[in-house]
């Protein structure tokens, strides 16, 4: 670097990979792509200045903020024509913020295995790590963060009760891959019908974008209040269901006409919502389901009458 101050800061592309954490090639790259100003050529080198080191910068922050590079280059050409960024960022960490009112905790090698009947067991922690309901602390082998105490506390009662480990893991595995699903439908449905407006521009306005910010604050809260709502409806529904059928109950309220949840895989469900759409959804897969069933049972018949037909012959 050279030059009197900060101001007339000058850098080779090697100093400014060193000053801004990117490397030379990335550099390289966002110039191609138009995301940094032109460097000054000085002869045979190109000299870079400030302005570059702060868009360097700029760009690590969006893309920890989960921006793609291509909607990087479109803010960055917006904050370039005199739009400001402050409304958008300011939407950003609002989705980035939390969703819960749960604080993270620590816990100790030691007590972690105490929680789980003192048995040590490196696979399940490991799994644990995997499954993000563990995180290690960097340089620390006897001590893990727990991003949801409220989690863990689940798989401690249900160990208690004597679910295995590996039992656990994979109903969490199963009930993440469900609840992501509504997630996905949740943030689909609000963006169709309150958040489509403010999408109309990109990057939008700092105030269509500090107003969209100030919905996700009030509706932050919906989608953990419905689905709270109508776990516990279906707990009481199917419990009761399940009481009766094991005490031998007749299980009269269950008519032909009426209907039972079926788990699907996401990418099932993900494959037939983009094949006829997510109001058709439930439809689609009845009516593919029945079609299943006659034609199984017109296999059936066919087989049946075949089979007779051979017996009649032998005789």
């Amino acid at each position: 670097m050279t030059g009197a101050g900060a101001a007339a800061a000058e850098y080779r592309i090697e100093d400014l990979a060193h000053a801004s954490g990117a490397t030379v090639r990335t550099i390289r790259a966002y110039q191609d792509r138009g995301l940094l100003p032109t460097p000054e050529r000085r002869g045979r080198a190109n000299v870079y200045r400030e302005t570059h080191l702060a868009r360097l910068r700029q760009i690590a922050d969006l893309l920890d903020r989960g921006y793609t590079l291509a909607s990087i280059k479109e803010l960055l050409e917006a904050w370039d024509a005199g739009r400001g960024l402050g409304g958008v960022l300011g939407l950003a960490a609002e989705v980035h913020g939390p969703w819960t009112d749960e604080e993270a905790d620590r816990i100790s090698r030691r007590e972690l295995d105490a929680r789980f009947g003192g048995r040590q067991d490196d696979e399940a922690i490991a799994e644990a790590v995997e499954l993000g309901v563990l995180e290690r602390v960097p340089g620390r082998d006897d001590e893990f963060l727990v991003p949801s105490p409220q989690e863990l506390a689940v798989a401690v009662e249900l160990y208690a009760a004597g679910v295995p480990l590996t039992a656990i893991s994979g109903h969490l595995r199963e009930l993440r891959g469900q609840v992501e699903h509504i997630a996905s439908r949740f943030l689909e449905f609000t963006t169709e019908h309150v958040f489509a407006r403010y999408l109309g521009h990109l990057p939008p306005t700092d105030a269509d974008a500090a107003e969209a910010a100030a919905l996700v604050r009030r509706l932050r809260p919906l989608a953990q209040q419905t689905v709270d709502a109508e776990l516990a409806r279906a707990m009481r529904t199917f419990a009761t269901r399940h009481l009766h059928h094991h005490l031998g109950a007749e299980q009269s309220t269950i008519t032909e006409d009426a209907t039972r949840p079926v788990l699907l895989p996401v990418r099932t469900t993900r494959a037939v919502q983009d094949l006829v759409g997510a109001d058709r959804l439930a439809e689609f897969i009845t009516a593919a389901t029945e079609r299943e069933v006659q034609a199984r049972t017109l296999d059936h018949l066919a087989a049946t009458h075949a089979k007779e037909n051979k017996i009649d012959e032998s005789l």
